[in-house]
């Protein structure tokens, strides 16, 4: 296992060193960039510039450099953990995703569990009841958390939480909270303002796996194995839980290392939605505006969070079944 890792580990290097490359490419392809934005936008205000104030916003963004020459700067900064100036901003990117990424990761992971754990009680007892009436309306329930959109369901909730609750949604807090200090209060006001975007996040992901392990656990409880563990006179859960699940479940954790950084990108309509300071609202401004540098270190974040989820989940597969070996 120590080795395989290692070569996992030098896998990812290399993979993400491509994925850099790719991923700034296609941040540039669009035509145009951040200063002719910026420009466009002065133009409007009534703004008229001259040459060469244009040529100091170039020279002040480091946008006169040749391609390559911006490209190295940008990655050679990521060894000391400088990921370069976010130009609308006007502050350095790494400040920009420290303040908002620890939030990002709790809705992402909080939204993981809940999914999963949801998902993976739904999808068993589904498959130990099927073509009865609560399978069908679980099923029901799968395709409709399958069908609608995000933000949809995000307005959907924020209605219902608002009338049946008479609470106030979208951001983090109400507000005679905001701006004040942390205290009881402030922090069940936050848990009371979680629950929508965890589920918001959750619902398509939770409908997707409870359906795939409904599935495998199908064909896995008519495997010869079951049987025979059924023939022995143990009990149905032991069956179930013991013998049938640990199999039916490694086609999911195979998909696990895909889920966060899905969940993380997947979050920004929802983020927009509820008006929540996560990173995914300012991902989708920076590829907007050409922000070269915001743009492309949330994109080699994501890649981070790939590759590292990939490597977490084989390990998983692993110590769920002892017959699976990478040496």
């Amino acid at each position: 296992m120590g080795s395989y890792i290692l070569r996992r580990l030098g896998y990812m290097f290399v993979t993400l060193v491509i994925v850099t490359v790719l991923g700034y490419i296609i941040i540039e392809l669009p035509p145009g960039s951040y200063v002719e934005s910026e420009v466009e936008r002065l133009r409007q205000m009534g703004g008229n510039l001259t040459q060469g104030q244009i040529d100091a916003l170039y020279k002040r963004y480091g946008l006169d450099q040749p391609e390559y020459v911006r490209f190295w700067l940008w990655i050679s900064g990521f060894v000391r953990g400088d990921f370069g100036q976010a130009f609308a901003y006007n502050m350095p990117v790494s400040q920009i995703i420290y303040d908002r990424l620890g939030l990002t990761l709790l809705f992402s992971i909080s939204s993981l569990i809940f999914s999963w754990v949801v998902a993976i009680f739904v999808g068993v007892y589904s498959a130990t009841h099927r073509y009865t009436i609560p399978d069908y309306i679980i099923t029901v329930l799968q395709f409709i958390g399958l069908a609608v959109p995000n933000f949809l369901l995000a307005l959907v909730l924020m209605v219902f939480a608002q009338n049946a609750f008479h609470m106030e949604v979208g951001g983090l807090f109400s507000s005679q909270y905001q701006g004040a200090p942390w205290s009881i209060g402030k922090f069940l006001d936050l848990l009371n303002h979680l629950w929508i975007p965890i589920i918001v996040i959750g619902a398509s992901n939770t409908a997707w796996v409870s359906r795939v392990m409904r599935a495998n656990l199908l064909d896995v409880l008519n495997m010869q194995y079951v049987q025979t563990a059924r023939a022995k006179g143990l009990q149905e859960n032991v069956v179930v839980w013991k013998h049938a699940f640990r199999n039916a479940i490694h086609p999911l954790i195979m998909v696990l290392g895909s889920s966060l950084p899905g969940i993380i990108s997947g979050e920004t309509i929802v983020a927009i939605v509820l008006n929540l300071p996560t990173t995914g609202p300012i991902y989708f401004n920076a590829l907007i505006q050409k922000d070269m540098y915001l743009a492309g270190a949330f994109l080699v974040f994501l890649a981070i969070a790939l590759l590292v989820g990939n490597l977490l989940a084989d390990i998983l597969l692993a110590w769920v079944d002892p017959r699976i070996r990478y040496e």
